[in-house]
């Protein structure tokens, strides 16, 4: 029977089986048709991936080099383009709309012999906390299928979860890597704006947008990191750093770390107090452990989800401007229709409720009225946190912080509340606004039986250092 760990031991598993590619994609779509109620995939890739693999098999029998990721099965969450399969970015306005091309990160996995096995949910254009947003259905968390798995990317954090997946591509605009990751109980990496390549990635905020990694342990997201940066003639907005060997630099002996945590981030009244006395308990081991470990004023806590979804929202007007239902998309049937009637219909109807609502609010926040006293304002406050972050990585290493404020919610339970919706995000978007790379790693369990992790964020570029603070977290 196949079972997996990580991709080191399934690359050991592969020396001595000959058709071990064969057997693991296998493995995996039984997996995936078994636990298809929980909507984690909008479509599977069967045939393609197990030709895939049979080709990987005869790869490796053949002595010829083989990548990275050999026969790593990986899942990729539907708003990441691969050529000439579907991409609707969970949204009824891009309903069967198949990518011409790939994005750069799709690329990159397939020259390291990566299987991309389907497309995962998410909620709609990346908006989302719960995933309860996707025109296709809402994911639900495999853990107690009552409760959200977390958004946007609760499709590919629930298929590492689950055991559908090796690893899955999610993407993270304000936590919806992370957030779901600490929900599902697996490991969820936000590398550094511009470390990987957007290009092919189905923009939501184009400032705040990264690709992100979910998988079981560091170990593998490192590798996976590894693979997936580098520059890109495609993006402009990539960096030229070289890439370093994320998971090489693993096995450096633990050492001690200085670390800072905000101090109203811990004493938040919206934060669960069983977490909160939890993660007050890792910092005193760690002091105890001989880590610096000290509390720092943060007074812009409060002000933090207002400019991030200010701006957001004013980005994703304009980038969702180019789905007029002219060039391709959802067309609404009308008789005769006048352009301007075509235009509003289609909108009206290829959209869901949440992703009109930002659309709405963010070009309420462009309007010539209260740009100034909106998108201005907020774009300062962006300015002040980036300067907040560059003052504690002169001192610190790391800031550690809770992920989200509660364990995973019931489905339907905050539906109403778009202030409790986005409240959750009270503790990941700090580090889109600024930049910076973020971790959450699945360290806790709760009372109720659901797990919660801590997240560890470091300066610009410095991944390495999260990476190897992590795996000796978990470790």
């Amino acid at each position: 029977m196949f079972s997996f760990q990580s991709i080191h031991q399934y690359h050991s598993f592969l020396d001595k089986n000959e058709n071990g590619c064969s057997i693991a994609v296998d493995h995996y779509l039984h997996e995936i048709e078994k636990k298809q109620h929980l909507n984690a995939f909008l479509e599977v890739f069967a045939e393609e991936a197990m030709e895939r693999a049979k080709a990987l098999d005869q790869k490796r029998k053949s002595g010829k080099p083989i990548g990275r990721l050999h026969g790593v099965v990986v899942g990729i969450k539907d708003v990441i383009c691969y050529k000439d399969h579907t991409v609707s970015a969970g949204s009824k306005i891009l309903e069967n709309f198949k990518s011409i091309y790939h994005a750069s990160v799709v690329e990159k996995l397939l020259q390291e012999d990566a299987i991309i096995i389907g497309r995962q949910n998410c909620d709609e254009f990346a908006m989302g906390s719960s995933n309860e947003n996707s025109a296709f259905g809402a994911v639900r968390n495999a853990l107690d299928e009552a409760r959200v798995p977390g958004g946007s990317s609760g499709g590919s954090a629930v298929s590492v979860q689950a055991g559908l997946t090796m690893i899955s591509l999610g993407s993270d605009t304000g936590g919806s890597v992370r957030q779901p990751a600490d929900f599902c109980g697996v490991v969820g990496l936000k590398p550094s704006y511009g470390r990987i390549s957007r290009y092919g990635l189905i923009a939501y905020a184009s400032s705040f947008d990264q690709i992100g990694i979910f998988s079981n342990t560091v170990q593998d997201a490192a590798l996976c990191l590894e693979v997936i940066s580098g520059s890109d003639d495609f993006d402009s907005t990539v960096s030229e750093k070289p890439v370093p060997a994320y998971a090489a630099e693993l096995t450096t002996a633990p050492r001690k770390y200085r670390i800072a945590y905000f101090k109203q981030a811990l004493e938040h009244p919206g934060l669960d107090p069983e977490m909160r006395a939890t993660i007050s308990e890792l910092i005193a081991q760690l002091r105890q452990e001989g880590h610096i470990v000290d509390p720092i004023e943060f007074d812009l806590l409060n002000h933090i989800v207002p400019t991030y979804y200010v701006l957001t929202t004013a980005e994703a007007s304009s980038n969702l401007s180019r789905f007029d239902a002219v060039r391709f998309g959802y067309r609404a049937p009308l008789v005769n229709p006048a352009l301007n009637d075509m235009y509003k219909a289609s909108r009206s109807a290829g959209f869901g409720k949440e992703v009109q609502r930002r659309i709405m609010l963010g070009t309420f926040v462009l309007s010539a009225g209260y740009f100034d006293a909106y998108f201005t304002k907020a774009q300062q406050v962006r300015r002040i946190l980036l300067n907040k972050s560059v003052d504690v990585f002169e001192k610190y290493e790391a800031i550690i912080s809770p992920t989200v404020p509660s364990t995973a919610f019931k489905i339907g339970e905050k539906s109403d509340d778009q202030v409790a919706m986005f409240l959750a995000d009270i503790y990941t978007v700090f580090a889109n606004l600024v930049g910076i790379p973020a971790i959450s790693i699945p360290l806790f369990k709760h009372s109720n039986g659901l797990p919660f992790g801590l997240q560890i964020m470091t300066n610009h570029f410095e991944e390495t250092t999260m990476l190897q603070l992590s795996d000796q977290l978990m470790n």
